[in-house]
């Protein structure tokens, strides 16, 4: 065993925060991972990291260490880069978490388009609307919509989407359409909720509170039961716009200024991206686009860019 890879055991185990993962992420043991960082802390003669019996930390001089040896193999990794012209392979295992509908309808497609690009790649694509803890859990990536928590986590935004009210072409003939946003409390309105979060429904700047005989923790079911004319909808742009196109909703309310979500993919802190990681999030930012494909051709006024 040489210093580099005992640099490359300790960086791993840093930024996964688990023996066991960074481990994994190398193809190596758990004991051999342990026994190189150990090697290393023998050489420096310093402690890089408190281990304890549920997890670790770096120390001071282990998150200065940690700086410096991010540093040294990403300009390794440029170099070899350079040297074989950027056709390294991307390979190894990609771990990425997303929300359930959005996930299915366009993230999926793109992790099997990566999958047919790179066929040395393993994927777990795990889809849910919790927000998953991504050290924790050993993700590389998560795919997150609307605002975000202050973390030490690195955001890149993809793209960017609008909630809109709709109703379906039924509802609005039994109903009448409202006029005004204040409207909206004399109608039927049907609520997403996710855990303890509000069921109130986003007004530029504001929030409303509505009543209606639905609440659900998924769009799906808020869009079909929609559509079947029971209610009024305030959704993402991506889970409607295949049912405006289709006739099954009519956008109301169109002159409000749109609630704007923006799409990031995030992932932990690192001057070092692997490789799998860098070229992923390029394709989804491609693919995707801004304005994002779903709302294309279906009429909507340009979103503002701030």
């Amino acid at each position: 065993m040489n210093q580099l890879e005992h640099i490359v055991a300790f960086v791993r185990v840093a930024e996964l925060g688990s023996y066991t993962r960074a481990a994994e992420a190398l193809d190596l043991s758990r004991t051999r991972v342990s026994r190189q960082v150990m090697a290393l802390e023998e050489t420096l003669g310093a402690r890089l990291i408190q281990r304890t019996t549920r997890r670790l930390h770096l120390t001071e001089a282990g998150e200065r260490y940690l700086v410096r040896a991010q540093g040294v193999l990403q300009a390794l990794n440029e170099a070899a880069a350079e040297v074989g012209q950027g056709t390294s392979d991307v390979r190894g295992r990609l771990r990425v978490n997303g929300p359930m509908s959005f996930g299915t309808r366009y993230l999926a497609p793109l992790v099997a388009q990566f999958m047919q690009a790179h066929p040395a790649l393993e994927v777990r694509l795990d889809l849910n609307d919790r927000r998953v803890d991504l050290l924790e859990e050993g993700y590389d990536l998560a795919i997150r919509i609307g605002s975000l928590p202050d973390s030490s986590l690195v955001a890149r935004r993809l793209t960017r989407c609008r909630l809109l009210f709709c109703a379906s072409p039924e509802y609005l003939s039994t109903h009448g359409e409202p006029r005004r946003v204040q409207d909206l409390a004399e109608h039927r309105c049907l609520r997403y909720r996710s855990g303890q979060q509000s069921a109130d429904w986003q007004i530029a700047t504001q929030s409303l509170t509505v009543n209606g005989p639905l609440e659900s923790n998924n769009g799906d079911v808020i869009t079909h039961v929609a559509e079947a004319g029971l209610g009024i909808a305030q959704q993402p742009s991506f889970l409607v716009t295949e049912s405006i196109a289709s006739g099954r909703l009519v956008p109301i309310l169109t002159n409000e200024p749109p609630v704007r979500l923006d799409v990031h993919a995030l992932y932990p802190a690192r001057r070092y991206l692997p490789a799998k990681v860098e070229r992923f999030i390029d394709l989804l930012t491609e693919a995707w686009g801004d304005p994002p494909v779903w709302e294309q051709n279906i009429g909507l006024s340009p979103i503002s860019q701030q």
